[in-house]
């Protein structure tokens, strides 16, 4: 059976959203994430929260599955990741300019070379500026501390100043770093759906010092920024 891809043209993406006339997927990683999600939109029937599991090809082929099974306006990777030193404090948020794999390619000589390089696709997936935009401002409006750039997903969560400095190097401007976003995105951008990428922020990307951790912050922050997500699209 051949399933029939959402060709919804992008720039009428916040007026349908606004409109309440279809729905929006949320896709986290862990049970954790899902629960504050969940507080933050209040059991509004407009969104759907769903797990992707962990990592990119779990977090691939779940969103797949779901935009298979249903009719979505908006694809949303929410969840809590690492913050890049100087760009994203811990407990803000961060909403994505750029969703980027930022180790899906090969390593030469020379150093990394991404799958762009290599000619083999894309390792970014583009989000929709203005809606980033309204929800950024909204954020601010909110008084939270909200944050725009690239988010990197990664397959290995970064571990060392040396891996923190390399991928600030690969990808200028990097903001976050996480393990799913670009699975959602990928399966978003099969099925022609508009894709978000929404993280706050728990650690530095960098040594992992467990200690310094702030997990219920991040936590908090990702149940605000659910609530602030509901009256903008609402």
């Amino acid at each position: 059976m051949t399933q029939e891809i959402n060709a919804q043209p992008l720039e009428n993406t916040i007026e349908i959203l606004k409109s309440g006339s279809q729905r929006i997927l949320i896709m986290t990683a862990v049970a954790a994430e899902r629960d504050a999600v969940i507080r933050g939109i209040r059991g509004s029937s407009q969104f759907e929260v769903r797990l992707a599991g962990v990592g990119s090809p779990s977090a691939a082929a779940n969103t797949a599955t779901a935009l298979a099974l249903g009719d979505y306006s908006l694809v949303i990777s929410a969840g809590i990741g690492g913050g890049f030193v100087g760009r994203a404090e811990l407990g803000s948020i961060v909403v994505a300019s750029e969703i980027i794999a930022a180790d899906l390619g090969a390593e030469t000589p020379e150093g990394f070379c991404s799958v762009d390089e290599l000619g083999f696709g894309s390792s970014r997936v583009p989000v929709e500026s203005n809606l980033v935009a309204l929800l950024t401002d909204a954020l601010h409006g909110a008084g939270l501390s909200v944050h725009t750039g690239p988010i990197l997903t990664v397959t290995t969560v970064t571990g060392s100043s040396e891996s923190a400095i390399a991928l600030d190097k690969r990808v200028p401007g990097a903001t976050a770093e996480a393990m799913e976003g670009y699975g959602v995105a990928v399966a978003a951008q099969i099925y022609n759906v508009p894709v978000l990428e929404i993280r706050t922020i728990s650690n530095a990307v960098g040594p992992r010092d467990r200690a310094a951790w702030k997990m219920k912050e991040a936590f908090e922050a990702l149940e605000a920024a659910s609530s602030i997500l509901l009256e903008v699209l609402r």
